[in-house]
C-alpha cells in the first residue's frame, strides 16, 4: 500500500470516527421521551446540539414579532426595548433560560414563568398574538436549524420541541394552542400575511434590535451599515416589507447565507461536540448583571411596584 493510500484510509477513518462522536448525542435525543420530558429535548438542542444556531433562531424569533403592530408598538411604548434595549435582551434571555435548565415544572422554571406572566398581566394583549409569539419559538428554531446548521432535526426532536413551547404556552395561560408542529406553521403563516404592516414605532424597536447585535462579536468588528445588510440578507420579503427595509441584492443573500451554510458544514467536519451544555446566562452577549442575578427581579414591574431582593428565588451566578 503507497504512502498516499495509507494517508487515505487514515483520513477517512479519522472522519469517520469524529462524525460518530458528532452524532452521538442525536441518538441519545431520539431515545427521549417528547410527552413526559420535552425539557431534555430542548435542552440537548438549545445547549448543546445548536447552542449559537437556536439562539440565534430565537432572537430572529422575537424579531419577527415586532413586525405585527399590536406587539411592535408596545414594546414601543414601554420604552424598554428602546433604551434599555441591551437589558431586555438579557432579561428576556435570562427568563426563557430558567425553563430550560431546571425544568418547565421545577420552582426555578415556574419562577421564570410566573415573571413573565407578571410582565404581561400589566397590558391587555391578545390571546392570538400570544400564540403568534410561541408559534415563532416553534418555526424559527426548525427553520434555521434545517438551513444553517451542521444536520437537520429529526421529526423526534421537532415533536419534543413543539411539546415543550406547548408547555410553555400552557403556564402561561394562553389558549388554543396548536396541536402539532404542521398547525404551528400554519398559524404562523396565516397570521404574518394578515398582520405583518409597517409601523414606525415597531421599526424603531426593530431598529434598536440591529444596534444592539452590532455591539455582539463578530459583529462588532464590522460597519454598522454592513451589519444592517447582512441581517437583512437573512430576512423573507414579508418581514423586509414590513419594516420597509430595503431588499438585499441576490449576491448579498448568497454570500450571508452561505457563509452561514459553510459554517454548519465545518462543525459537521472538523468541531468536536460540545460535551457540557451552554446556558444562555453563560453567554457573552449577556452583560448587565456581572455579579449574578435573581429571576424574581429581572423585566419590567408596575410604577410604584417594589422589589424586594430578601425573599424568593436565590441569586443566580452566570457561569
Amino acid at each position: 500500500m503507497s504512502a498516499a493510500s495509507t494517508l487515505a484510509t487514515r483520513t477517512k477513518h479519522a472522519l469517520q470516527n469524529r462524525l460518530a462522536q458528532r452524532y452521538h448525542l442525536r441518538g441519545e435525543i431520539d431515545r427521549m421521551d417528547t410527552v413526559g420530558d420535552p425539557t431534555a429535548i430542548a435542552r440537548a438542542l438549545g445547549t448543546q446540539e445548536f447552542p449559537w444556531g437556536i439562539t440565534q433562531a430565537l432572537s430572529f424569533a422575537l424579531f419577527r414579532t415586532y413586525a405585527v403592530p399590536s406587539i411592535g408598538d408596545l414594546l414601543y411604548k414601554t420604552s424598554q426595548f428602546t433604551d434599555s434595549t441591551q437589558k431586555r435582551y438579557d432579561d428576556t434571555v435570562l427568563l426563557l433560560d430558567a425553563p430550560i435548565e431546571h425544568g418547565v415544572d421545577s420552582p426555578a422554571g415556574r419562577a421564570g414563568i410566573r415573571r413573565i406572566n407578571q410582565m404581561h398581566g400589566m397590558y391587555d394583549i391578545p390571546n392570538d398574538d400570544f400564540v403568534y409569539v410561541l408559534a415563532t419559538f416553534v418555526v424559527c428554531p426548525v427553520e434555521w436549524v434545517n438551513s444553517y446548521e451542521w444536520r437537520s432535526l429529526t421529526n423526534h426532536e421537532i415533536l419534543g420541541l413543539t411539546n415543550y413551547y406547548r408547555r410553555l404556552g400552557q403556564l402561561m395561560g394562553i389558549k388554543d394552542i396548536p396541536e402539532t408542529y404542521d398547525d404551528f406553521k400554519k398559524f404562523y403563516d396565516e397570521y404574518e400575511t394578515a398582520h405583518f404592516a409597517f409601523s414606525p414605532d415597531s421599526l424603531a424597536v426593530a431598529d434598536a434590535t440591529l444596534d444592539l447585535l452590532g455591539t455582539f462579536m463578530p459583529y462588532k468588528l464590522l460597519p454598522r451599515a454592513v451589519v444592517r445588510r447582512m441581517s437583512f440578507a437573512l430576512m423573507d420579503d414579508r418581514l423586509l416589507g414590513a419594516f420597509g427595509y430595503p431588499k438585499p441584492t441576490a449576491v448579498e443573500r448568497v454570500l450571508v447565507r452561505g457563509g452561514l451554510k459553510a459554517r454548519g458544514l465545518a462543525i459537521r467536519l472538523f468541531a468536536s461536540p460540545r460535551t457540557e451544555p451552554l446556558f444562555g446566562r453563560q453567554t457573552k452577549q449577556v452583560r448587565s448583571y456581572p455579579d449574578g442575578f435573581r429571576v424574581d427581579d429581572l423585566g419590567t414591574f408596575a410604577p410604584g411596584c417594589p422589589v424586594s431582593h430578601d425573599a424568593g428565588t436565590p441569586r443566580a451566578a452566570n457561569s
